[in-house]
């Protein structure tokens, strides 16, 4: 009964590639979604230059404030001080704008007329650091405006004397408190179509810096600007991207189609031509293309084993044949005995006892022949179907032939004594059929040496019989061809042997011998 794979689905090999193919082709398309982190780290670097920035304005507002004749009459609140940072030298301000955490607000309100001008003295330091706001713009790209204790804006772009107060990150600063906040960027100019993928290109970032004077806020450095973004720089270069891109869609094809050809085309048609073979003894016929090394292993493999099936279809073919014609010879001498037995009465009174009893004698030894045939047989196909396993030591196994076999002096010269890869009663079955075979040929002596050529042990097998004569030679390993048919032989005992040995990867030949018959075995190694 043969075994069936289940039924079931399964992906084909060319499905499987193409979705590899197209899950690596998409990765760098997916990878755009992941420029979060990355622009997260903008807006962070952003966010830490224009704290910077604001810090060198703000010292210089703060300078600009103590110069004057009376600077308590232009401070605000009063800042609480922290005992635990008070002795400290230094205290950095750190980024704390988080892209992916905080809310972006919506654009920065519009500036409200003020309840009162601002002071004129801060007028004037406004006017003296407006240049050099303007100046810093230039290089930088950020946005920025002074704005006195009360959130009126003393230089800047074009809002001064308008009042930011009622905006929430100046609220904070005016506090005392530094603050920034991410904000809808407002732009008189379309984005480019790749920005929707980006959630940091259309916003803008607003820092808010109070300037202190003697624990006091002496006002606000109010600063902004956009951050960088990879996806602007992606569109900018999008020639170059789509250069990149259709090398990736070119790469990805011509990795299918070398996949095609050298491994899924290749199995397929290993597939179809053993379905071939499956359907009868037909001859494998090589691949024109193999592909790969392992396809062309797996090529010759199939060449090999459909070799063998042909080997074996015909080596069963002729054995059926040897068979039929061997055991026809006794059948037919069964049923002429028989049938002569069977003769009526009056013609059977003419049969003496003698020969009614050579008639049973003839039937009875043919029987028996037929017995010893089909145990023949069947140790022939125990032969042929033994499992292959265990090893064994040479001179282990002669020590039980020479116990089986005691009428004949067996000798061995052996240097050998590493383990051969047969079990030690299937390599006895093999001595004990050669030694059975010198013994009836009349040998009284079998010698056996031992040797290592090509990796394998090579026994010679030596006796001083009678020999095979030159006209038998080419038929010892034919099976049931015997010259001893009247003593009861089968000759069945070398194809016994010669299958053992090719299960277990050995071979067997006769050798020429002047004296006896000599054999040579080879057997690999455990």
């Amino acid at each position: 009964m043969s075994v069936q794979v289940p039924r079931k689905w399964r992906p084909t090999l060319g499905s499987i590639v193409f979705v590899v193919l197209a899950t690596v082709m998409a990765l760098p398309l997916v990878g755009l979604f992941f420029f979060r982190l990355y622009e997260n780290q903008l807006v962070r670097q952003t966010e830490a230059e224009l704290i910077a920035q604001s810090a060198v304005i703000a010292a210089a507002f703060a300078e600009e404030v103590e110069r004057q004749p009376d600077p308590a009459t232009l401070l605000g609140a009063a800042v609480p001080s922290d005992p635990a940072r008070s002795s400290e030298r230094y205290r950095p301000i750190e980024p704390v704008l988080d892209l992916a955490g905080d809310d972006i607000l919506g654009r920065r309100p519009d500036p409200r007329p003020p309840s009162a001008p601002p002071e004129p003295a801060l007028m004037d330091i406004g006017g003296r650091l407006g240049p050099i706001l303007a100046r810093t713009q230039v290089t930088t790209l950020a946005g920025f405006r002074l704005l006195d204790a009360s959130g009126r804006v003393i230089a800047g772009r074009e809002d001064i004397g308008l009042s930011l107060s009622h905006v929430s990150e100046v609220e904070e600063a005016l506090l005392g408190r530094y603050s920034a906040v991410l904000r809808t960027r407002v732009s008189d100019e379309p984005p480019p179509p790749l920005y929707s993928l980006s959630r940091g290109t259309g916003i803008r970032i607003f820092v808010a810096m109070p300037v202190l004077v003697q624990d006091r806020v002496a006002g606000v450095v109010y600063a902004s600007r956009t951050p960088s973004n990879v996806i602007k720089h992606i569109y900018g270069e999008r020639g170059k991207f789509a250069l990149a891109a259709l090398a990736v869609i070119g790469a990805t094809l011509a990795i299918g189609l070398l996949f095609w050809r050298t491994i899924t085309r290749p199995i397929n048609a290993l597939a179809r031509r053993a379905a071939l073979v499956g359907r009868g003894p037909n001859e494998f016929v090589p691949l024109e293309h193999h592909g790969t090394r392992e396809i062309a292993t797996l090529s010759q493999s199939f060449v090999d084993m459909t070799a063998r099936l042909k080997e074996r279809s015909d080596y069963i073919e002729t054995f059926a044949a040897h068979v039929s014609h061997e055991m026809k010879t006794p059948l037919t001498a069964i049923q002429g005995a028989a049938e002569l037995l069977r003769e009526p009465a009056g013609s059977a009174n003419t049969m003496s006892a003698s020969q009614r009893d050579r008639f049973i004698d003839n039937i009875i030894a043919d029987t028996n022949r037929l017995t010893t045939m089909l145990h023949r047989l069947r140790d022939l196909a125990r032969a042929e179907n033994m499992e292959v396993g265990g090893s064994t030591l040479l001179m282990a196994v002669v020590a039980r032939a020479k116990s089986a076999y005691p009428a004949l002096e067996i000798t061995v010269a052996s240097r050998v004594e590493r383990p051969i890869a047969i079990s030690a009663e299937n390599l006895l079955i093999v001595l004990s059929h050669l030694a059975d075979n010198a013994a009836c040929h009349g040998a009284r002596h079998l010698h056996i040496s031992a040797d290592v050529d090509a990796g394998q042990l090579q026994l010679i097998v030596r006796d001083d019989g009678s020999g095979i004569s030159e006209g038998n030679r080419d038929r010892v390993f034919e099976p049931f061809f015997t010259t001893r048919r009247e003593s009861g032989g089968t000759g069945m005992g070398l194809e016994i042997v010669r299958a053992i040995l090719r299960v277990h990867g050995g071979t067997i030949e006769l050798l020429a011998s002047d004296d006896g018959a000599a054999f040579r075995i080879g057997l690999p190694f455990a």
